[in-house]
C-alpha cells in the first residue's frame, strides 16, 4: 500500500475520532504479528505498520538456503494478508519518533500520531566491535545474519571453494539473535560439504565457553560428521579480535586462521529507530516491563522481539511472535482502560543438523523481578540418546512450526 494510505492516521479528521491508533515499526515476525493480533483482537483499533519494503525474507531455515537445501524463493513472505486485515501498510522508512508529541516521522517528513508505539526492529550489526570488520568486508566474509543477498552470497562461496578449504565461523557473545544459529550453520555446511567436498573442514571461533544445545550438537557432530568440525570457545582462543577481509584471516588472541571461506557473525545491537526512539540504553538493547513490554526509558512506546531485553527469553522469531501476542493483549487493555494480565510465554527453537535430523530447546517464562524468568521444569531439550526416528520427526516439526508462523504473521 502506497505510504499516502497511512497519512490519514494522521489527519485531523481521524485524530477527532475515538478510534485508538497504535503505529508498528517494524514488519518482520513481532511486528506483523502484533498488528495482525490488535486486529483480530480489537478491531476497533487503526492499525499502522511502518515496514518499508515490499515483502519479509525470513531468517529462520536460511541456513538451509546456504546448504543448498532450499531455495530462497522459499524465504519471502508478502504483506498482503495484512493489508487485507484492515492493517495500513506503510511502505517507508521510520526516520525519528518525537515521543512528547507521540509522533512518529517517515522519511518523506509525514508525521504519524499514536495513542501507542510499539517498535519491533529486529537487529542491527555492529560493525564497529571487530576491527576490520565494516560493511565492504562483508563482500568478501559475509555475515549472512540478515537474511537474503548475504545468505545466497555465503552459498556461492562455499559451492566455489575448492575441496579441502577450510570454512571459519565466528560466533559473538551473548546477546545475539537466534543463540543456536551458528551451530545449525556449521552443521548444515558440513552436510554440503559431506556430500559435495568431503576433504572439507570447518572451524568454529566462539566468543564464549558455552552455547545453546551444545551436548545435542556435539553429539550429532560425532554421529553425522566425524573430524569435520572443530568447535573453539573463549577460553582457548575462540574471540575474534580482528580480520584481514583481502586475505580471509581470522585473528585471535592465541594466533591467525586463514579461511577459503569466512562467515563472521558479529555482534548486534537492537535495530537503529530504537536508539532514535531513546528506548535503547547503553547495552544497545531495550529495557522492557515484562507484563506490557511498555519501555522502562519512554512512556506509551513498547519494544517486542530481538530489540528487547528479554531476561531469560532468547532472541528468536518463536519468542518475537510470542511476545507480540502477549503485546497487543496488554496494549488492547492500556488502550481500553483495563489492567493487563500476566503473561505467560512460551520458546520452542528447532535446529537442524541434518536434512532428516532436527533437535529443540523449549521453556516458558514469566516475570519476576522486573524480567521474564524461566519456569523451572516446564522447558527443556530433546533427548540426547533420541534414535534416529525421533530426529527424523523434529525436523519434520521444525517444517511445520515454520510454516505455522509465517502463516500467522503475514497470511
Amino acid at each position: 500500500m502506497a505510504a499516502g494510505a497511512g497519512v490519514a492516521l494522521a489527519s485531523p479528521a481521524v485524530r477527532a475520532q475515538a478510534a485508538p491508533r497504535v503505529v508498528v515499526i517494524g514488519g518482520g515476525f513481532g511486528g506483523a504479528s502484533l498488528a495482525r493480533a490488535l486486529k483480530r483482537e480489537d478491531p476497533g483499533i487503526a492499525v499502522a505498520l511502518i515496514e518499508p519494503s515490499g515483502h519479509y525474507t525470513a531468517c529462520p531455515l536460511s541456513n538451509a538456503v546456504i546448504a543448498g537445501m532450499r531455495e530462497m524463493k522459499a524465504q519471502h513472505f508478502g504483506y498482503a494478508g495484512i493489508e487485507d486485515d484492515g492493517i495500513v501498510h506503510i511502505q517507508q522508512k521510520a526516520v525519528r519518533v518525537e515521543p512528547d508529541q507521540r509522533r512518529v516521522v517517515l522519511a518523506d517528513e509525514v508525521r504519524l500520531s499514536y495513542d501507542r508505539l510499539v517498535v519491533a526492529p529486529g537487529i542491527d550489526l555492529n560493525f564497529e566491535a571487530i576491527p576490520g570488520y565494516d560493511e565492504a568486508a562483508t563482500q568478501l566474509m559475509p555475515h549472512a545474519w540478515k537474511a537474503g543477498e548475504q545468505t545466497l552470497l555465503l552459498r556461492r562461496q562455499l559451492e566455489a571453494m575448492e575441496d579441502g578449504g577450510l570454512v571459519v565461523i565466528s560466533a559473538p557473545a551473548n546477546p545475539f539473535r537466534c543463540p543456536p544459529g551458528p551451530y545449525e550453520r556449521a552443521s548444515l555446511i558440513a552436510h554440503y560439504l559431506k556430500t559435495h567436498k568431503p576433504r572439507s573442514k570447518i572451524l568454529i571461533l566462539d566468543a564464549k565457553d558455552a552455547f545453546s544445545k551444545q551436548r545435542l550438537f556435539e553429539a550429532g557432530w560425532g554421529a553425522l560428521y566425524p573430524g569435520m568440525i572443530e568447535w573453539v570457545g573463549l577460553s582457548f582462543g575462540g574471540a575474534v579480535t580482528g580480520v584481514d577481509a583481502g586475505t580471509r584471516t581470522l585473528r585471535t588472541e592465541f594466533g591467525e586462521h586463514r579461511a577459503a571461506v569466512a562467515n563472521i557473525i558479529p555482534p548486534q545491537r537492537a535495530g537503529a529507530i530504537a536508539a532514535l526512539a531513546g528506548v535503547a540504553d547503553r547495552t544497545g538493547w531495550c529495557p522492557i516491563d515484562p507484563v506490557t513490554f511498555e519501555s522502562r526509558l519512554v512512556p506509551d512506546i513498547h519494544v517486542i522481539g530481538d530489540a528487547a531485553i528479554g531476561g531469560a527469553m532468547p532472541k528468536s522469531a518463536f519468542t518475537a511472535n510470542a511476545q507480540a501476542k502477549a503485546c497487543a493483549s496488554a496494549v488492547i487493555a492500556l488502550l481500553r482502560g483495563r489492567d493487563p494480565g500476566e503473561p505467560k510465554l512460551i520458546n520452542t527453537c528447532y535446529s537442524l543438523l541434518a536434512p532428516d535430523y532436527g533437535i529443540s530447546i523449549a521453556g516458558v517464562y514469566t516475570p519476576q523481578n522486573g524480567l521474564l524468568a524461566e519456569v523451572d521444569g516446564a522447558g527443556g531439550t530433546s533427548p540426547l540418546d533420541a534414535p534416529a526416528a525421533v530426529r527424523a520427526e523434529e525436523a519434520a516439526y521444525g517444517e511445520a512450526w515454520f510454516e505455522t508462523i509465517t502463516t500467522e504473521a503475514f497470511g
